[in-house]
């Protein structure tokens, strides 16, 4: 059955990655100075815009489904309900300026794309990159960093997970 923590799961990735493949994409282009490289790290961070809030709503889902539970160390679901907030801001303004970007770039497909349209993307992907990076290695320490993955031997009244043949 699909929950709202495993629904988190399924989709946090997607951020990251078209945050990342936009810069990746953003620095090629300002390498190369190919127009259809800037169009695409636009697109990336568009697509890292339109992806982000689903993540932050299935992730505030996730945080009320688990209520607290014993195996998660305090405080690490908040921190990463924190700066998850953040990033989601920051991912929604960069990807608005990018499908602002993207639009009349396509519109006017004669013109050079204007350098501030161009540091905007860079900028706007690496912005979205630190903070979605952060957002994740703060999600990570939820399970990473859980006490009971110290434990040598299950709580008392839990059963050991069955060997797999």
């Amino acid at each position: 059955m699909l929950s709202w923590p495993y629904a988190h799961l399924l989709i946090n990735h997607f951020p990251v990655v078209l945050s990342i493949s936009a810069l990746a994409v953003a620095i090629l282009a300002l390498l190369l100075g190919r127009r259809a490289l800037w169009l695409t790290a636009m697109g990336a961070l568009t697509a890292a815009g339109a992806s982000v809030y689903p993540v932050f709503y299935t992730g505030g889902a996730a945080d009320h489904a688990l209520g607290d539970p014993w195996y998660i160390q305090p405080g690490t679901i908040e921190a990463h309900d924190n700066a998850a907030g953040i990033a989601l801001f920051v991912i929604l303004i960069a990807g608005v300026f990018a499908v602002y970007s993207w639009r009349r770039s396509l519109k006017r497909p004669a013109d050079l794309i204007p350098g501030w349209m161009r540091a905007g993307v860079v900028v706007g992907s690496l912005a979205a990159v630190v903070t979605v990076t952060y957002t994740a290695y703060l999600g990570g320490k939820i399970i990473h960093e859980a006490p009971v993955l110290e434990m040598k031997q299950p709580p008392p009244g839990l059963a050991a997970a069955p060997a797999k043949d």
